[in-house]
């Protein structure tokens, strides 16, 4: 599947910041959000409202006993649109106005007092777009093995959920609870794609969504999936999926790479994943019965 990233397909985020604030901000995000500045949270509240925000950035500098109130109703509204707060300077009233935010339910905090809050700021953001994918990705899989075991459905969860961070099956192995061997064991018994297999092609999926942002640069993307370095990224691919980092970006997105792990990974070996599960009773013991019981 043949795709290009739309430069138009930046997304778009809401902020209520002051003027130098603005101006900051913008220089921050270019090519990886746009940035769409209100003077109010009730102007805010619309742009969630209609879709338009896939972030909500909040000065604490702008936060009065006006503002806070509606904060508290995009959080709770919106529960899935991420709500920054920026902190720029200090003034008297800082320390009362984070402690009300943490209570309205705003959970980040981004200093960017010094150089490095502006990369955290964009890693903040980056994180959450790349979290989009991962909703998708467990819905499709979720509904292509609506009948497999809780232990089938926790193994593609730890992909998707905590995939992006994790890079190896010893990493994988801890989060399920399995002895890496094991899980390596069962998906061999039950003739299926080595685990070592979906992991890798699941932080591809995550990959392509990063690279739909035109400004965002093989070195960043790498870093921002903890590669070790953009040579090290560019090898994966090369062993996983034969291209390169430029011949990936121009082919594939993210529902893209998706949909490539869905044909390659899941919908070729539906029959077993429904039996199958890696964590508890060895799923290749229930493939063997039904197998007899075919027969």
């Amino acid at each position: 599947m043949t795709t290009t990233a739309d430069p138009d397909a930046i997304p778009r985020v809401t902020t209520v910041l002051t003027p130098d604030e603005r101006l900051r901000v913008d220089a921050a995000g270019q090519g990886i959000y746009r940035a769409c500045h209100r003077d109010t949270m009730n102007d805010a509240l619309r742009d969630l409202r209609d879709n338009r925000a896939a972030a909500v950035i909040v000065s604490i500098a702008c936060c009065d006993v006006n503002e806070v109130p509606r904060v508290a109703r995009a959080v709770r509204e919106f529960p899935r649109v991420p709500a920054v707060a920026l902190l720029s300077n200090l003034s008297p009233q800082t320390a009362q106005t984070v402690l009300i935010l943490g209570r309205c339910g705003v959970r980040t905090l981004v200093d960017v007092r010094e150089p490095r809050g502006w990369q955290q700021l964009r890693s903040v953001l980056l994180h959450d777009q790349a979290t989009e994918i991962h909703r998708v990705a467990l819905a499709r899989v979720a509904e292509d093995l609506s009948e497999a075991p809780e232990g089938c459905h926790r193994f593609f969860r730890a992909l998707f959920e905590e995939g992006s961070e994790t890079r190896t099956i010893q990493e994988l192995s801890n989060l399920l609870g399995v002895i890496p061997s094991t899980l390596m064991s069962r998906f061999m018994r039950a003739n299926l794609p080595a685990p070592k297999f979906y992991l890798s092609m699941a932080r591809l999926v995550c990959a392509a969504r990063l690279f739909e942002n035109p400004g965002l640069s093989v070195t960043l993307v790498a870093n921002e999936l903890d590669y070790s370095s953009p040579q090290a990224f560019g090898r994966h691919l090369r062993s996983v999926l034969r291209l390169s980092a430029l011949e990936f970006r121009e082919r594939y997105d993210g529902e893209g790479m998706l949909q490539l792990f869905r044909d390659e990974l899941i919908l070729p070996h539906l029959a077993r994943l429904r039996l199958f599960d890696p964590l508890g009773f060895d799923g290749s013991a229930r493939i063997l019965a039904r197998r007899s019981y075919d027969t």
